[in-house]
């Protein structure tokens, strides 16, 4: 799509009004309202790349004026940025900074944070120097598509230039910060005097290989300067192709072996590579879980298809802010199989293994020669790739978290869109080695390493059936809280999406009545394609046939077992098929003691399964055999490292046991509907959350399985020993 200019002067009014009444002045309104103009566009910038800065002044504590640079801060993205986003650092001191003739970036930063307004505003950007050098009031910078394929050629000075004539300053690639800011600066000042000579306006700069800067007295000029440069690469793309309008790629043919079958192999090999890393020598642990994100567009079918993939995949990333999220080069994997046969998925599954290992050594020995070139002292990331390309399938992201694996497919497909539109202009060339190195291993983004800490659940997928209720929304939430990605189903679609809402904004909510085969087959499916795969299943699903065994129809008691068992017993044996695709169970290729991701099954089992009630014979007779059910999936699936437990609860206010049932049977008890629920050894209700909490204390007791978690507030009973 190509870009729009999206001003408009009625909605930058009312955001000087909206923001005004919060006391924002009107610069900084304004500067908030037009890098969101920039952040929704992402042929512009996508995932927090670009900056923004307005020069404007604040009044200080004696009532003096100070002259600021407001300039996006660390962890802020366009798309969304507040005014807070702009943290007002003391102009005059950056702009002295001039007169050095170098500063490192730890001095840098530490200068911009010393002249902040705010000590507790995030940090300003990196590139804060380079917006405080310039002369304009309101400067933009992006990271656009279009330009960056015109940025990314062996001849992009000459090619700019043609096509900006003097309206551009040129800065040859330099690493950002401080000797950016210098060059930028020193081009500018070039670029203004021969653009005087000739009595036009100096509209923006390339930065060759990195992104493109506008800049303007006012917000609407700075804004529409930037549109208007893109708009103009993009005429010349498409010049370059021939095509009257915007290009698209082809339709291409289907994936002849499912995304769903493959992605839990590729999921599991990431792990077991990741165990190979771990050891004495590793410089610091490698997660073993990935979740993975599917770009099987047109655009990237026509990348991964191409027989220049390979070739391509060398090159790099189109600008070098994207090789934090990607690295260099994406894993190039043999194309798709044909069938889904196991036979013929165990034999590329087995390529597939080769192929990440020849990538963790190439990744090893580039660090190693690159990190010599520097004089040693940097510390080794992970040699794990990032993006991965499977010709028949479609590019892939990979990340810690589902968020990160999407942010990465996002610059893979960025990275496509810029590698098509570069070549049908001349050859796709951007950073070279050294730089990229520079770049992924800069100071600024090593002394970051091994400062976050993930929850206890991270990385892990769950799938929580009957989540639209009381029980499996609150152990839906109860994951989630704790790291945990997660799918989650329910007849009611509302439900499962309401649940799925509720647990972040990458969770996914689906309709599935888990009685019917084929709907579960689906959903399993869409949770394999939405993660990458599976790690621990709550089946929860279920509800109470009431009535004596006697007077019982058969068609009742034949259908609570289909819910109450049955249904349990074809989730289980849909999850143990994508634990074993991940694990690799029974492949020859891998040793008998390989790594696994192994798998979790958690069943409600309810204390009917251990304390049957009269007239609840059906229900209880299915959950005993569903406690009997999980006992033998621990018996038989230990040995792939799949773990099964129970949790037995009772009087849990929820869809089975509602108000009128709880009405009822506190009346047949001659109590109070207080007194009933609290009818246990510790006098105290037991709710919903305390049987979410039992799921997750259980998924985390990695030593143990065939056991059953009691949740009753104390029922002799129904104690299991």
């Amino acid at each position: 799509m190509p870009v729009l200019n999206r001003w408009s002067d009625a909605d930058a009014a009312a955001a000087v009004a909206r923001y005004g009444a919060e006391g924002v002045s009107e610069d900084l309104a304004l500067r908030t309202y037009s890098a969101r103009l920039l952040g929704a566009d992402p042929e512009l910038v996508l995932h927090g790349g670009g900056n923004t800065s307005v020069k404007t002044s604040c009044t200080g504590l004696l009532g003096e004026s100070i002259p600021v640079l407001c300039v996006k801060g660390s962890g802020w993205d366009l798309a969304t940025i507040e005014p807070p986003g702009h943290p007002a650092v003391r102009l005059e001191p950056l702009q002295a900074l001039r007169a050095l003739k170098a500063l490192s970036d730890e001095d840098m930063v530490a200068a911009q944070r010393r002249n902040l307004i705010d000590p507790a505003a995030p940090n300003p950007s990196v590139e804060a120097l380079l917006h405080a050098f310039l002369p304009h009031k309101f400067v933009d910078h992006t990271h656009a598509t279009a330009l960056l394929a015109l940025a990314d050629q062996p001849d992009a000075e000459a090619l700019c230039r043609e096509l900006y004539g003097s309206r551009v300053a040129l800065v040859p690639y330099v690493m950002p910060g401080f000797d950016l800011a210098l060059a930028a600066a020193r081009a500018y000042e070039e670029a203004a005097a021969a653009a005087a000579e000739q009595n036009i306006a100096l509209e923006g700069m390339v930065l060759l290989q990195h992104g493109l800067f506008s800049f303007g007295a006012t917000a609407q000029q700075s804004y529409e300067r930037m549109i208007a440069l893109v708009r103009q690469a993009e005429e010349r793309i498409q010049r370059a192709r021939g095509a009257a309008g915007p290009s698209q790629p082809a339709a291409v043919p289907a994936p002849a072996t499912p995304a769903a079958a493959v992605l839990p192999i590729l999921r599991g090999a990431l792990s077991r590579a990741a165990v190979a890393e771990a050891g004495p020598a590793a410089a610091a642990p490698v997660p073993r879980r990935w979740l993975l994100a599917l770009r099987d567009t047109p655009l990237t079918r026509s990348v991964v298809d191409d027989p220049r993939l390979a070739d391509w995949a060398q090159r790099g990333v189109a600008t070098p802010d994207h090789v934090i999220r990607t690295k260099a080069r994406p894993l190039v994997l043999p194309p798709l199989p044909a069938t889904a046969e196991p036979a013929v998925l165990a034999t590329w599954a087995a390529e597939l293994e080769r192929a990440l290992a020849a990538y963790r050594a190439d990744y090893k020995a580039y660090f190693s020669r690159q990190n010599a070139r520097v004089g040693g002292g940097r510390q080794p990331l992970d040699p794990l790739p990032r993006l991965v390309a499977i010709p028949g399938l479609g590019l892939i992201g990979l990340g810690g978290s589902a968020a990160a694996a999407a942010v990465a497919a996002d610059l893979a497909e960025a990275w496509a869109q810029t590698l098509l539109a570069a070549e049908a202009v001349g050859r796709f060339q951007p950073v070279n080695e050294d730089d990229t190195f520079d770049m992924e291993y800069w100071s600024l983004e090593q002394a970051k390493l091994g400062k976050g800490r993930e929850k206890p659940l991270a990385r892990q997928v769950v799938l929580v059936t009957g989540g639209g209720g009381g029980i499996g929304a609150a152990t839906a939430r109860a994951f989630a809280a704790q790291g945990a990605e997660l799918a989650v189903l329910d007849r009611d679609g509302a439900a499962a999406a309401a649940t799925a809402a509720a647990c972040g904004k990458k969770a996914l909510g689906i309709a599935c009545d888990v009685t019917d085969a084929a709907q579960l087959r689906r959903a399993m499916e869409r949770v394999c394609l939405h993660f990458g795969g599976l790690d621990i299943v709550v089946s929860n699903a279920g509800a109470a046939w009431t009535g004596a065994m006697a007077d019982l129809e058969d068609e009742a008691l034949r259908d609570c077992f289909e819910l109450n068992f049955f249904s349990h017993q074809q989730v289980a044996q849909a999850a143990l098929a994508v634990f074993r695709a991940q694990n690799g169970w029974r492949r020859n290729d891998l040793a008998g003691d390989a790594p696994r991701l192994g798998g979790q099954l958690l069943f409600n089992v309810s204390k009917q399964a251990l304390n049957p009630g009269p007239n609840f014979g059906a229900y209880g007779i299915a959950k005993a055999a569903l406690l009997a059910l999980m006992r033998q999936y621990a018996l038989e699936a230990g040995e792939e490292g799949v773990r099964a437990n129970a949790i037995n609860a009772d009087r849990i206010r929820s869809g089975l046991l509602d108000e009128a049932m709880i009405k009822q049977r506190s009346s047949a008890r001659g109590v109070s509907e207080d007194v009933y629920m609290a009818g246990n050894l510790l006098g105290e209700e037991v709710c919903a959350a305390d049987v979410a909490d039992a799921f997750v204390a259980l998924a985390q007791l990695g030593r143990t399985t065939g056991a059953v978690l009691t949740v009753d507030g104390g029922n002799v009973a129904a104690m299991v020993r």
